[in-house]
C-alpha cells in the first residue's frame, strides 16, 4: 500500500488557493490550508486547520505535521529551508522549488534584507502577483505531483 502525501498550504497569505486545490483534487491528494483563526470562514471546500494568531503559528503547525515524502507551499523561505532538510517537497506560491542545497543562500539573502531594514535601508519588496505567476505555480505544483508518484 502506497502511503499518500499530504499538501499542506501555509494558507494565511498565499495568493494560489484556488490552483491549489484545482491540482490536488486531480491528483486525489488531500489540501490542508493551515491559517490562523483570524482567517476563518465557515465558506471552505477543503481541509482547513485555525491555529492562533501568534506570528509563528501555522508555520509550527506544519513543521510538526509534515513527514517525508509529503508536499508544502509556503511564502516563508525560514519554514521552507526546515523542510527541506527533513524530505519534505516545498514550492513557493511563485512555482520555485525549494531544494536542501538552495537553502544556506536563501538563508544569507534573509539575514542580509534584515540587515539592511534594521539599518534603516528600504528594500524593494517582490514584484506584484501576476497571471504568468499562476500559470507557472500550477504547472510546477503538477510536475511536482507527478514527480512524488500522484
Amino acid at each position: 500500500m502506497v502511503n499518500k502525501i499530504t499538501l499542506y498550504v501555509d494558507a494565511d497569505a498565499c495568493p494560489v488557493k484556488k490552483e491549489i486545490v484545482d491540482c490536488a483534487g486531480l491528483y486525489d491528494i488531500q489540501a490542508v490550508f493551515v491559517a490562523s483563526y483570524a482567517g476563518f470562514s465557515p465558506d471552505r471546500q477543503s481541509a482547513w486547520i485555525f491555529v492562533d494568531q501568534e506570528k509563528e503559528a501555522a508555520d509550527l503547525y506544519i513543521l510538526n505535521h509534515a513527514r517525508p515524502g509529503d508536499a508544502v507551499v509556503t511564502q516563508d523561505m525560514g519554514l521552507a529551508g526546515l523542510l527541506a532538510g527533513r524530505g519534505v517537497s516545498v514550492l513557493s506560491d511563485r512555482g520555485r522549488e525549494i531544494m536542501e542545497r538552495d537553502v544556506p543562500e536563501i538563508l544569507n539573502r534573509r539575514y542580509i534584507s534584515r540587515k539592511s531594514r534594521a539599518a534603516g535601508r528600504r528594500i524593494r519588496g517582490p514584484k506584484p502577483f501576476a497571471a504568468e505567476d499562476r500559470k507557472k505555480f500550477s504547472a510546477a505544483l503538477t510536475n511536482l505531483l507527478c514527480r512524488l508518484g500522484h
